[in-house]
């Protein structure tokens, strides 16, 4: 299964797919794509970000363009939704279900929500819909297809903030952690410490620390170096660029910085040789 829209006027991407055709996984590879993937029967191993993730029957893995996501070429039960900005995010959508959303707050950690019996089956009604709308082609296709991915977003926010958020976060501080995350996705090349985007939030650096604390979070300065990780991974693997490049774009005046700095993260180890850069989990 692969269900393509293309808005060439205003280059709106929207394509529904198994992966069970070859050209399905180059979407994945495809720059500025936003990702849903559903494990709808079995469980299948995959990776993101360089990291093994083991998606669980009736488990939604929501990704940004920047997380690198890889699918063997022998899959099974696995649906993708995946879209570009120009599709659904450039809309006047709430902010809870806008690409800064809390499903796409930031890319450090791709979140997973965990459907129940009673979700799935409302999951497998939206795909049956989503289907019958690839099938008509008019004028208002489109709008159709962002009204029903719309409701899907919807439906995972809510089941996030119920089961993958602590139950004693306030709507306020809520909206504080996606603000910090978002604040960190456009920043984290040139803003490497708390105190950048602490006055930005106008709090101060401890306040954050206590809330992120508090609630059982990533700590405002874990969420800063996975991104500049992630970024380093997706460098590394897209372009040809040197261990002094990579460095450079991501705000590090010299390569011994960037590597001193790699090797206080937690899990990761770095070789540096001739001017190449390695990555390895511990």
């Amino acid at each position: 299964m692969k269900l393509d829209y293309h808005n060439i006027k205003a280059e709106g991407k929207f394509t529904i797919t198994n992966f069970q055709c070859g050209p399905s996984l180059n979407l994945l590879k495809e720059d500025g794509m936003y990702k849903i993937i559903w494990c709808n029967k079995g469980e299948q191993e995959m990776m993101v970000d360089g990291y093994d993730l083991l998606l669980k029957q009736n488990q939604v893995l929501f990704c940004t363009p920047n997380n690198i996501v890889e699918v063997p070429k022998n899959n099974h039960g696995l649906i993708a939704f995946v879209f570009n900005r120009e599709f659904y995010c450039i809309q006047h959508n709430d902010e809870e279900v806008s690409c800064n959303g809390l499903l796409f707050y930031g890319s450090s950690t791709a979140p997973v929500i965990s459907l129940s019996d009673k979700q799935s089956r409302s999951f497998e009604a939206m795909l049956l819909l989503f289907q019958e709308e690839f099938e008509t082609k008019d004028r208002i296709q489109g709008e159709m297809l962002r009204t029903l991915l719309k409701r899907m977003l919807i439906t995972s926010t809510r089941l996030l903030k119920e089961n993958g958020l602590s139950e004693e976060l306030s709507i306020k501080q809520l909206d504080l952690f996606r603000q910090y995350n978002i604040l960190v996705e456009q920043h984290f090349k040139e803003n490497h410490q708390v105190s950048d985007y602490a006055a930005m939030l106008y709090k101060s650096p401890k306040t954050l620390s206590n809330l992120f604390k508090k609630n059982n979070l990533k700590s405002p300065l874990q969420i800063i170096n996975e991104r500049i990780v992630v970024e380093a991974k997706r460098l590394l693997r897209n372009s040809q660029h040197s261990a002094e490049e990579i460095a450079f774009e991501l705000g590090y005046n010299e390569a011994s910085h960037f590597s001193k700095f790699l090797k206080t993260c937690r899990n990761i180890t770095l070789a540096v040789s001739q001017g190449s850069l390695e990555f390895s989990s511990c």
